[in-house]
């Protein structure tokens, strides 16, 4: 991986705000036979502490964006169901091992079916993981899970970019991230070209926020042509007409204020829990401002973040 192009670590917050906030979407565009099951006119409901009790449990090392959604299905009413995404640039021979592993023991907690779904974003095309498990004295225990490779879409490049889903315009991200890799102006080409189409979408304010920051944690640019692209898309914006979108100027200063904010919080506190990167990741720059005050006279990490 280049060294410019965000980590793995990186990729999380970004990934896992747009599954969470736009699961429909997530499950239309890489798990369509399983979208067309459930019930999507009932609510969905994410489970974080459940999830991380399990965690916690199986001691199984770091882990990128692990999503658990209670959903109804069109058959058989509520099932768990357990998403995993694992948004990384290298092979992980302990990957299929670990879903195996969550499985079972969150069918063990909760005695509910599980369903396993994995999105790999490596670079990798020969590792496909889908299946682990063993035989014994002719007993068998095996998990098969769908596992999507977005090295698969690159040859629907042109496709992805025409595709309405945003998780079309998530793939396409990776893809051309993964092209351009020491290609500076074909980076600030594609880059451009992607925020072009979230704003010829018409999609409502935070939906493009949150494309936005994932397309931009993942097509990483060199300062000059970072800023040659907020002028280009603050001209875009004046010549749509679309003040409700925030501009790229602002989405720049807010990302800058956060990652220092960051850096503070962690050298007060300590490494910070999933709901503080969480916030900051999607904080209005008066928020970020706000917190920042406090950082040095707060007693503990919860002080800073009070209403």
């Amino acid at each position: 991986m280049d060294q410019d192009d965000p980590t793995p670590d990186d990729l999380g917050t970004p990934w896992k705000t747009a599954l969470t906030r736009y699961l429909p979407e997530f499950m239309a565009f890489y798990f369509p036979d399983a979208h067309a099951a459930i019930d999507w006119q009932q609510p969905h409901r994410f489970l974080d502490q459940e999830l991380a009790q399990v965690v916690r449990d199986a001691e199984l090392g770091k882990r990128l964006v692990d999503r658990l959604v209670e959903v109804s299905t069109l058959a058989s009413g509520p099932q768990w169901v357990y998403i995993h995404i694992e948004v990384q640039g290298q092979r992980d021979k302990g990957f299929a091992e670990r879903l195996f592993t969550y499985n079972y023991r969150l069918y063990d907690r909760y005695h509910r079916p599980v369903a396993t779904l994995a999105v790999l974003a490596d670079e990798q095309a020969c590792w496909r993981p889908g299946r682990f498990g063993f035989e014994l004295f002719g007993c068998r225990h095996y998990l098969e899970f769908p596992a999507v490779k977005l090295l698969d879409y690159r040859e629907r490049l042109e496709g992805l970019l025409a595709d309405p889903n945003p998780f079309a315009l998530v793939t396409a991200a990776h893809l051309l991230t993964q092209q351009t890799r020491r290609d500076p102006e074909a980076r600030y080409a594609a880059k451009w070209r992607l925020a072009r189409l979230l704003y010829e979408r018409g999609w409502e304010k935070q939906r493009v926020i949150d494309l936005y920051l994932v397309i931009d944690w993942l097509l990483h640019l060199p300062e000059l042509l970072e800023r040659r692209l907020w002028t280009s898309i603050t001209a875009l914006e004046r010549t749509k007409k679309m003040p409700y979108v925030s501009s790229a100027e602002r989405f720049g200063i807010e990302k800058g204020e956060a990652a220092l904010l960051r850096r503070l919080l962690t050298r007060r506190f300590g490494p910070l829990p999933e709901w503080v990167d969480e916030r900051l990741s999607h904080a209005a720059i008066e928020d970020l401002e706000t917190w920042g005050d406090r950082v040095l006279d707060a007693a503990k990490l919860t002080d800073v973040f009070e209403d």
